[in-house]
């Protein structure tokens, strides 16, 4: 898979390249991000994106057209054009799923006040991950193309994600390590029977349990 994002804080970006999961898919050749700064695109010498909003009022607007000259340089018959706003759809387990299978993905970061209405002519896709605002998109497309990229075939191991919490509207069982008694609250002692049949049934029971009391919505959905 491909990651293209455009961004006007490309250096937000260096430790979340540079550790962990993402790193090693890096290196492994399973994904390639690449970060783009937005000023690039622009057509006037001091590089500037942004202008104030016709009508009055607050902040500054993301302009037109270095984000339509950046998405048509990237662009493939593969891509899917995704714009991380706080109005988009909220971002959720099934959809890191179904975009794990895309091959090229171009994530635009807003920021400022917002960004000119016209330029979701060219969005495929609207991404918010909560009902909150933050200063920018750069936040919102890390946890988006970290939550993919994870999906992505051969970067973990399957098992790994099978089970995780809101694969199927159910969050994650408990889970346990050594020592087996600490500050008096001991391990289940079915997680050390060694009975797989009867460790399975209690990881399902617990899951829905969980869930029941946790995030009765999900059981809901």
């Amino acid at each position: 898979m491909k990651i293209d994002i455009l961004t006007l804080f490309p250096n937000m970006f260096n430790g979340f390249l540079t550790e962990s999961i993402i790193k090693r898919a890096i290196e492994n050749n399973k994904v390639t991000i690449n970060i783009h700064n937005i000023r690039d695109y622009s057509v006037y010498n001091n590089k500037q994106v942004d202008d104030t909003p016709y009508g009055g009022g607050a902040g500054m607007v993301l302009m037109c057209d270095p984000i339509f000259k950046a998405v048509d340089d990237l662009k493939t018959d593969d891509s899917l054009v995704i714009m991380m706003s706080p109005q988009g759809s909220v971002f959720k387990q099934n959809i890191a799923y179904d975009l794990s299978k895309k091959k090229h993905l171009i994530i635009i970061c807003g920021h400022y006040e917002g960004f000119d209405e016209r330029i979701l002519s060219i969005v495929d896709l609207e991404l918010s991950i909560g009902d909150y605002v933050l200063t920018g998109g750069e936040l919102p497309s890390m946890i988006v193309t970290d939550a993919i990229t994870r999906l992505i075939d051969g970067v973990i191991d399957e098992e790994s994600h099978l089970n995780d919490s809101f694969s199927d509207n159910l969050l994650d069982y408990p889970t346990y390590t050594k020592p087996r008694v600490y500050n008096g609250m001991e391990v289940p002692e079915v997680l050390l029977s060694g009975h797989h049949e009867n460790i399975k049934k209690w990881r399902n029971e617990q899951r829905i349990l969980k869930t029941k009391e946790k995030r009765p919505d999900l059981m809901e959905e």
